[in-house]
């Protein structure tokens, strides 16, 4: 455990994650849930300890006398189970947000309770429970008031119910009790409108497995990390705002990618960037009605969006307005802590080429574009035919000038391709495609001449520059050039060396950003390395690669955003953009072809006819 000054915080990728797809929890080995926000999951932190150990809320059970518990997540499930072992016995828990399977409109159905149980297996153990709300991320104490049978923390949003002898005392419930062999107890905590129904705590946890499990086992994937595959798609579908089928990039606000430093964002919004590698992913695991969900709101949010794209938006389908909060510490000191996000007003051209990306592949798996949907798609490559020359805030989001980004230029080039192609696939004879194809080959040829920069022997971040970018490593997997041409190579090895902090680690960038300190290493990029590597040819480096990454994850098999050099987790926790790219990887290198494998089995199952689900 990294020596952070305070031996009471845990390292970020210690936290198990539990969701019910409308909110989600972080729950620490000590047994605190130290991050929860209500009603859903952008809404406010009721237990935000996470970033201010002394006035940040949360809800603690624990065993004690225990050593830190044994934690595993319930094959396929986002279910935590927990063994303790003390002095006078042992016992088992469980963790989850209660969910149960629904229909094609919403496929989850969130029971809106998060559950805690413990089941004493021997011996006699000293269970202790307290709830300490803290509304307005943990700017209040909550004010409790009994409601029959439920403790209610109605400024909260909060309901109690538990069989152990709560109290409150002052702004927190507590209970404390003896257990012995064979017992059992539960204690529910409800976020939703009106009382807990009367429920059976078994009943919900076989519930919330089996609905987990049987959306786990829909993915018939058998190769390369396969278990990995599995859980992090169960990590992006805890991600999934079931009510609108956005993915969020995470759950929290924040979390720092340096400690103590000011690099701290809120990142529980969804980022066009993940679209098509997503929608890919949930077909080809066999989760196409999700794949269509998060389409529909894409589609749905670009169609209200006018000629400009913002690159993320809310799980709503809006944003709000960025705002530091002065009375939290932040994790581990980083100030400032901030919620909102001010890149939703950022110009950035690479979002037009994921939505069209996204876009093609769907048309290509169902054939489903309705007329509406492509007249909103059409609008957008019309205006990146119109305005790829001009510079943008490129995709790291770098609070600086506007700049000629080389992979905001390459992703201009997907739009158009892909606008080109869906044009013929939907078939627009009207549209404007001479123009298109004329525009798009322009930068083609323009990121050819002034974005590889002979000196350093690679394409770099923006024209007349010699940084590097990470996010150049997508060169082959969109399909820009092919990854085994003598320029693609020649990038694969500046960045894997000069952007490298340590074994299979890279930095995102080089560039002068505006603030100080700086950030870990992107392990998105540390993973779409190992694609690149594949598509080059080089499948034995690539392995060795992602074993390496393999190793970098969490006690519970998550991934944060970066990673310090020593391994020290940094950064939004748990990390679509991270679990996206390792799926990504682990099908190249199960392909092991010279083409991206999500996009070469898009077109395949296109040929074939069938439709992905």
């Amino acid at each position: 455990m990294p020596a952070f000054g305070s031996a009471n915080t845990p390292p970020i990728d210690s936290y198990a994650f539990l969701s019910d797809t409308h909110t989600g929890a972080l729950i620490g080995a000590d047994g605190a849930v130290d991050w929860f926000c209500v009603p859903h999951f952008d809404g406010d932190a009721v237990f935000a300890r996470l970033l201010d150990r002394r006035v940040g809320g949360a809800f603690t059970l624990s065993v004690g006398g225990s050593a830190e518990p044994v934690r595993r997540y319930l094959p396929g499930t986002l279910v935590v189970e927990s063994v303790y072992r003390a002095a006078g016995g042992s016992a088992v828990g469980q963790d989850f947000l209660a969910v149960q399977a629904g229909d094609a409109a919403q496929p989850f159905r969130a029971g809106k309770l998060l559950v805690r149980r413990l089941h004493v297996r021997a011996g006699s153990v000293r269970v202790r429970a307290e709830v300490t709300p803290r509304p307005g991320y943990g700017s209040r104490p909550a004010e409790w008031h009994r409601d029959d049978d439920q403790w209610v923390a109605g400024d909260a949003g909060l309901r109690l119910v538990s069989e152990l002898p709560f109290r409150v005392d002052g702004a927190t419930a507590r209970a404390e009790a003896v257990l012995h062999e064979g017992q059992t107890v539960d204690v529910l905590l409800g976020y939703g409108p009106g009382r807990i129904d009367a429920v059976d705590p078994a009943d919900l946890l076989e519930e919330t497995r089996r609905t987990w499990r049987e959306w786990s086992d829909r993915a018939d994937y058998t190769g390369h990390g396969r278990e990995q595959v599995r859980h992090s798609a169960a990590v992006l579908r805890g991600l999934s705002f079931d009510e609108t089928g956005a993915l969020l990039a995470a759950p929290t606000s924040s979390l720092p990618e340096e400690i103590g430093g000011v690099r701290n964002w809120d990142y529980r919004y969804t980022w066009h960037r993940d679209a098509a590698l997503l929608l890919l992913a949930l077909f080809r695991l066999g989760h196409a009605e999700e794949g269509r969900r998060h389409l529909h709101f894409l589609l749905t949010t670009c169609g209200g969006a006018g000629d400009v794209l913002s690159p993320l938006v809310g799980i709503h389908g809006v944003t709000r307005e960025e705002e530091i909060l002065d009375h939290l510490d932040g994790y581990v000191g980083s100030r400032p802590v901030r919620i909102g996000n001010e890149a939703a007003h950022q110009l950035q051209f690479d979002t037009y080429g994921h939505v069209l990306d996204a876009a093609l592949s769907y048309q290509q798996l169902t054939g489903e574009l309705t007329g509406t949907q492509w007249q909103v798609l059409r609008r957008h490559v019309d205006t990146m035919a119109a305005r790829w020359r001009e510079p943008d805030h490129g995709i790291w989001e770098i609070r600086g000038p506007l700049r000629h980004y080389v992979n905001s230029k390459m992703m201009a080039w997907v739009c158009l391709d892909r606008g080109v192609r869906l044009a013929d696939l939907v078939g627009d004879h009207d549209a404007p495609i001479e123009r298109w194809r004329g525009e798009r080959d322009a930068v083609h040829a323009e990121v050819l001449e002034r974005g590889f920069d002979r000196g350093v022997g690679s394409f770099v971040l923006a024209y007349d520059s010699t940084e590097l970018d990470a996010s150049l490593l997508r060169m082959p997997l969109v399909g820009f050039l092919a990854g085994g041409d003598p320029l693609v190579v020649a990038t694969i090895d500046r960045i894997r060396w000069d952007l490298a902090i340590a074994p299979a680690l890279i930095r995102r960038y080089t560039a002068d950003d505006g603030l100080p300190g700086e950030e870990g290493a992107f392990l998105l990029c540390s993973f779409e390395l190992v694609s690149a590597l594949v598509l080059a040819g080089r499948r034995e480096q690539a392995a060795e690669l992602f074993d390496q990454l393999r190793a970098y994850a969490g006690p519970l098999g998550l991934y944060a955003e970066q990673l310090d050099a020593d391994g020290t987790a940094l950064g939004n926790y748990p990390q679509a953009f991270t679990h996206l790219a390792l799926i990504e990887a682990a099908l190249n290198l199960d392909g092991a072809g010279d083409r991206d494998a999500l996009h070469a089995w898009a077109e395949r199952t296109a040929r074939q006819g069938t439709a992905g689900g």
